[in-house]
């Protein structure tokens, strides 16, 4: 019985130790990662909106649009938001810049994914294509918005809203139309309802 009582205080010790250090950890790293996404964040607005001074933030029921604006100029130059849905395997997080009238996509980059490696994680970088790896996020600069964005396989866009889908990865590249048409709906609607 004496054993037992032993081996139970000792492993409460250690427990209480382990959840305190953790603890200490956790309080001396958060402001670290908090620094980092915030820079990570900033860093993603400036690469899908076209040069700005500063942006204001507008918050939604569901997102923050990032409004991109010159010194001296009250139009806004681009509008950014952050936005994320299903893809084939799990959840595609994206920053998208868009014109101020919502006519046109101006950069989409993936920031998160967790897409087949070697076919969905094509929708970041394509290794496979020595001419241009970024070939599949460059299709979305300057992409038409109205009608919505089209995914087509096996051939070469032909309008100004549709994109070549990822030979073997349709079901990503098509995620990512979908995300962009739904979301994209929706922060126009709380923008312009502002």
């Amino acid at each position: 019985m004496k054993t037992i009582v032993k081996m139970i205080v000792v492993l409460t010790a250690i427990s209480l130790l382990s959840g305190g250090l953790l603890s200490s950890l956790d309080s001396y790293t958060a402001p670290r990662i908090a620094e980092n996404r915030m820079k990570q964040l900033k860093a993603a607005i400036a690469e899908v909106l076209p040069k700005y001074d500063y942006y204001d933030e507008f918050k939604t029921k569901t997102s923050v649009i990032y409004v991109g604006k010159l010194n001296g100029v009250e139009e806004p130059v681009g509008l950014a938001f952050k936005t994320a849905g299903n893809g084939f395997q799990g959840k595609i997080v994206m920053m998208v810049g868009v014109k101020p009238d919502f006519s046109e996509v101006i950069k989409m980059r993936v920031l998160e994914q967790v897409e087949t490696p070697g076919l969905g994680t094509k929708i970041v970088v394509d290794p496979s294509n020595k001419e241009n790896p970024l070939w599949f996020p460059e299709q979305f600069e300057g992409l038409i918005l109205n009608p919505a964005i089209e995914v087509i396989k096996n051939l070469k866009p032909e309008k100004d809203n549709q994109i070549q889908a990822i030979a073997g990865a349709t079901i990503s590249s098509q995620a990512i139309a979908n995300i962009l048409n739904e979301q994209i709906a929706e922060v126009k609607r709380a923008y312009e309802a502002r």
